[in-house]
């Protein structure tokens, strides 16, 4: 086997075969060395110990490669370099498999209403906040299950048709002061609930938030409430009342107007 040079020599892993197998076995020679046994890098990358030979005869000749005797190689700090080259090439090509194709390919998860076979067509609709699937093209918004599901059960549906009927959730948030300023004493508790018994979800922010839920006898749904789990329970039709720390508060009004999710915030003082 003879290898020519070319202009190809430049071109990275993923448009050249040739550089695809001396990366390989780049690879091989950097995790075995100093004793390299040219069979076993050949059996790895399935190719033949003769062209194993070639293509180590090719990268000692390109300084990517340095031999000490019979059988021990070391990759040379040029080979490393290359190596990095094509890896961060090989880096971004999968970020944009991950992030820009396979997303493309839209599979969301709902819940069975009743048993549901793949391949079948049905019916979706949001409800407490969650996506569900029923068979059957009744609804405004339907879709094909690509996984069998029982009752109760997630199911992954794709090839979304129509409009999925459900309004968007609105925010409540009441400011409870740190407690050098007050903390829960400060808040009116029958405010927070009669506020509360209009909303569909309690998220508090802080342990000043968890004790005003909590003198009113309230587990909150969400203990945590994180920006990003009060603003995907909105965008999922649920309407939300948040009770968080003064120094909280900014930091959910600011992503939740970065989703143009309708807020107001509540004077709740004592």
């Amino acid at each position: 086997m003879t290898i020519q040079r070319d202009a190809a020599d430049d071109s990275g892993v993923l448009r050249s075969k040739r550089n695809a197998t001396r990366y390989q076995i780049l690879v091989q020679i950097a995790e075995r060395q100093p004793a390299v046994s040219q069979q076993e890098v050949a059996d790895d990358i399935g190719i033949t110990s003769q062209a194993v030979s070639d293509y180590l005869r090719d990268l000692i000749e390109q300084g990517y490669v340095r031999k000490h005797g019979r059988g021990r190689y070391e990759v040379t700090k040029e080979g490393v370099d290359w190596l990095i080259s094509q890896t961060d090439e090989l880096r971004d090509f999968v970020r944009h498999v991950s992030e820009d194709v396979i997303d493309q390919v839209e599979i969301e998860t709902a819940l069975a209403t009743t048993a549901i076979s793949e391949g079948q067509t049905v019916s979706l609709s949001m409800r407490d906040g969650v996506l569900r699937a029923t068979p059957g093209e009744a609804g405004n918004a339907t879709a094909v299950a690509v996984t069998d599901a029982e009752q109760g059960r997630d199911v992954g549906v794709t090839d979304f048709e129509g409009v999925l009927d459900y309004e968007v959730g609105k925010v409540t948030a009441i400011s409870v002061p740190r407690v050098q300023d007050g903390g829960s004493a400060a808040v009116d508790r029958s405010t927070v609930a009669e506020h509360a018994e209009a909303h569909d979800l309690l998220a508090t922010a802080g342990t000043e938030a968890l004790a005003v839920a909590e003198s009113t006898d309230r587990e909150p749904d969400v203990r945590f409430g994180t920006p990003l789990a009060v603003r995907e329970a909105a965008t999922k039709g649920l309407d939300v009342l948040l009770l968080a720390a003064t120094d909280d508060l900014s930091t959910h009004t600011d992503r939740l107007r970065e989703q143009n999710i309708s807020y107001e915030v509540v004077d709740a003082a004592e």
